[in-house]
C-alpha cells in the first residue's frame, strides 16, 4: 500500500529507458531508481484491479514478474491481490516436521476429475485414513497452456494456476489440510522457465546459459543479486503468505552458482530464520542428481543445510529388483548387491563408477552423522512414472506380491517414505506426460520431441501418447471407485496397515543409519532389515525361501502372505514374493 492510500507498484527493469504502468485504462509513468527498480503510486488502485507493465513505449502490456494473481492466464494482465484478505482458520497449526512423517505426492489436475484445489480438499479424508502426514503438491504456479499440464513449465513463479482455483483456492486447500493435521509441501521450479509466456527475460538479466529444459537462472553474473532475491522472496512468500510447511526444489543440480555462498545455502538460512519467527518447522527438500551429501549437511558443518533430498538411487535399486528392468540408468542397479547396499547407505553411487554416465559419480553418506530422514524413499513418483513412454505405473508390470515387498521396504526403512497418488491402491490409471500449450508450433515440437526421446531409449514411438491430446490427461485422472474393488481394496488395506505399524512401532521410523542393518542372500533376493527388535524379511524370489533370523521370533506383526514362523525359532519360511514383519526376542546381555 502507498502511504497516501491506493497502491504502490514496483518492478525491476534495469535496462529499460522507460517503464509505464497500465491500469484502469490509463498508463502511469514510473520513476526510475538507482538500483534498476521503477516505482509509481496509484491512488485509486486496490485488490481486484488488473494491471501490466509497458517497457520502453512498446505498447505491449506485460504481466508483473512478481505477480500474485493471473486470472487471464500467463499472457494476460496481473491482478492486484492482498494476502491479508483471506480468512484463515489455522491459527492453532504448529506445523509438521519432516522426520517421522509419511509424504504423499499429488498432482492437483489429475487427483480428481474436476482438477481443482477444492475437489482435492474433498478427498483429504482418504489421506487421513491412510496416515499421510505431509502432502506434496506438484507445481501450481502459473504455466502456459489452456488448462492442464504437469506444472514444471511455470513462467510466473508467485501466481497460482487459475484453473486449479487461483491463490484463494490454494489457501483453502492448505487450510483444509491443516484442520486435519496434514502439512503441505509445494514443488517449486527455479532452474528454468517454461516455453510459453516466458516474459521474465524482457525485464532484466534473469537468465544466463541453458539447461536441458530451458534458460538457466543467472545466479552469479551481473545483476544476479536481484535474481537471487527474486528466488528467495518467492520461496518465503509461499511459506509465509500461503502457510505452506515446506518446499520441494526441482533439479537443484541445474542451478549453476559459482559464488562463495551457494543459493541453496542462502535459501536455507532465510527459511530457517522465517521458521523461527513463525514458530513452526519449515522444510526444504531438494531434487538433486549429484548424490552430494553436502546438500543435506547442516550449514554449520559446511553443507547447504537443506532438510532432505529425494533419493533416486533408492528408487532405481528397488525398481530394478522388482521389475528386472536393466535399460538406461537402471543398468547401474542390476547387481545383486545394489538393493541391499543402497538400502544401507542411501547412495549406491557414492564415488562408484556409473556405466550410464561413463564416469564415477557421487560421494558417500556419513551414516554415523547423517540421519535417514534426510532422504526420501519411494517406489514411484511423478518423474519415474511420467517419464516412461506410456506413463505406466509399477502395478502394471509388477505382480502384487512384489509390490507388497516394495511397499514394506519403503515404509519400514529409516528413510522418509513418499507415496505417489494412487500407488496405495495400485491404481490402474497411467500417468504420462501431458500439456495444453496453445501455440501450434510449440505443441508440435513437444509432441515430436517426446516421441524422439522415447524412441532413442528403445520404446516404439506408437506407444507414446500424444501429450497435447486432452484424452491423455483424462486417462491419468484417478479412478477413486477402484478403492472399493478387488484387488485394489486389499492393496489399500496393506498400505494402511504398514503406515499404522510405522506409527505404533517407533523403531520402524528410527532414522539412525548406524543402527540399521541389511542382511541379504547372495543373489540379493532375500533381505532382512534390522529395525530395533523388529525384522522386516522379504523374499523377492518366485519360489519359497527359508530365512534365518539372528534372534528367536516372538511373533509376526504383519505379513503379505501366510508365513511359517515358529515361536522361539530363528527360522522363518516365506512364500514366494512376500514379506513379514517379525518381532524377535531381546538379546541376552
Amino acid at each position: 500500500m502507498s502511504e497516501h492510500g491506493g497502491r504502490s507498484f514496483g518492478v525491476w527493469a534495469p535496462a529499460a529507458g522507460r517503464v509505464d504502468l497500465r491500469i484502469g485504462g490509463a498508463e502511469h509513468a514510473m520513476r526510475p531508481g538507482a538500483d534498476g527498480w521503477w516505482h509509481v503510486d496509484v491512488a485509486f488502485a486496490g485488490p481486484g484491479d488488473d494491471y501490466a507493465f509497458v517497457l520502453d513505449g512498446s505498447g505491449e502490456p506485460l504481466p508483473d514478474p512478481r505477480s500474485l494473481h493471473q486470472p487471464h492466464g500467463v499472457h494476460g494482465p496481473s491482478r492486484v491481490y492482498d494476502h491479508a484478505d483471506f480468512p484463515w482458520s489455522d491459527a492453532g497449526w504448529h506445523g509438521r516436521a519432516l522426520p517421522g512423517s509419511v509424504v504423499y505426492e499429488l498432482h492437483v489436475g489429475t487427483f480428481t476429475a474436476e482438477g481443482t484445489f477444492d475437489a482435492a480438499a474433498g478427498r483429504l479424508d482418504h489421506l487421513t485414513s491412510l496416515g499421510a502426514d505431509l502432502v506434496q503438491l506438484m507445481p501450481v504456479n502459473a504455466f502456459g497452456g489452456a488448462d492442464h499440464g504437469w506444472g514444471y513449465d511455470g513462467v510466473l513463479w508467485g501466481a497460482v494456476h487459475e484453473p486449479y482455483g487461483g491463490p484463494d483456492g490454494l489457501k483453502r486447500f492448505v487450510d483444509a489440510c491443516h484442520r486435519r493435521g496434514i502439512g503441505v509441501l509445494l514443488d517449486v521450479v527455479y532452474n528454468h522457465l517454461g516455453p510459453e509466456g516466458a516474459y521474465l527475460p524482457r525485464f532484466g538479466p534473469y537468465f544466463s546459459g541453458d539447461t536441458a529444459w530451458g534458460p538457466s537462472l543467472n545466479l552469479d553474473g551481473p545483476g544476479s543479486d536481484e535474481v537471487r532475491r527474486y528466488v528467495v522472496d518467492n520461496a518465503l512468500s509461499w511459506l509465509r503468505d500461503f502457510h505452506l510447511d515446506g518446499l520441494r526444489l526441482d533439479a537443484v543440480h541445474a542451478l549453476h552458482d559459482s559464488r562463495a555462498r551457494h543459493l541453496l545455502t542462502e535459501l536455507s538460512d532465510e527459511v530457517d530464520a522465517l521458521a523461527a519467527g513463525l514458530g513452526r518447522p519449515l522444510s526444504l527438500i531438494a531434487e538433486s542428481d549429484r548424490n552430494d551429501p553436502a546438500t543435506v549437511t547442516p550449514r554449520e558443518a559446511g553443507g547447504n543445510g537443506l532438510t532432505a533430498q529425494w533419493c533416486d538411487d533408492l528408487h532405481h535399486a528397488l525398481h530394478a529388483a522388482l521389475t528386472g528392468e536393466g535399460h538406461g540408468y537402471y543398468a547401474d542397479f542390476t547387481a545383486p548387491e545394489a538393493l541391499p547396499g543402497t538400502l544401507a547407505r542411501a547412495f549406491w553411487h557414492d564415488g562408484r563408477y556409473s556405466a550410464f554416465r561413463g564416469r564415477t559419480h557421487g560421494a558417500p553418506v556419513d551414516t554415523a552423522r547423517t540421519p535417514g530422514h534426510r532422504f526420501l524413499a519411494y517406489l514411484q513418483n511423478h518423474d519415474q512414472v511420467g517419464n516412461r513412454a506410456a506413463g505406466d505405473r509399477t502395478a502394471a508390470t509388477v505382480p502384487p506380491g512384489l509390490l507388497a515387498c516394495g511397499a514394506a521396504l519403503v515404509l519400514c526403512s529409516p528413510y522418509t517414505p513418499m507415496l505417489f497418488m494412487g500407488e496405495e491402491w495400485a491404481a490402474s490409471t497411467p500417468w504420462p506426460f501431458f500439456a495444453s500449450f496453445t501455440d501450434a508450433d510449440l505443441a508440435e515440437g513437444v509432441r515430436a520431441g517426446r516421441r524422439r526421446e522415447f524412441a532413442a531409449h528403445g520404446w516404439d514411438e506408437a506407444d507414446v501418447p500424444d501429450p497435447l491430446d486432452p484424452a491423455t490427461r483424462e486417462r491419468a485422472v484417478l479412478r477413486w471407485q477402484e478403492r472399493e474393488l478387488a484387488p485394489h481394496r486389499e492393496v489399500l488395506d496393506l498400505y494402511r496397515r504398514l503406515v499404522a505399524l510405522r506409527r505404533t512401532r517407533p523403531e520402524l521410523a528410527d532414522p539412525r543409519l548406524d543402527r540399521f542393518r541389511v542382511r541379504a542372500g547372495a543373489d540379493g533376493r532375500e533381505l532382512v532389515l534390522h529395525r530395533g527388535r523388529l525384522r522386516v524379511a522379504c523374499n523377492l524370489r518366485a519360489v519359497p525361501a527359508e530365512l534365518r533370523l539372528d534372534l528367536p521370533a516372538r511373533g509376526v506383526l504383519l505379513s503379505s502372505a501366510e508365513v511359517e514362523a515358529e515361536d522361539s525359532s530363528t527360522r522363518l519360511r516365506l512364500p514366494p514374493e512376500s514379506f513379514a514383519v517379525v518381532e524377535v526376542a531381546a538379546p541376552t546381555r
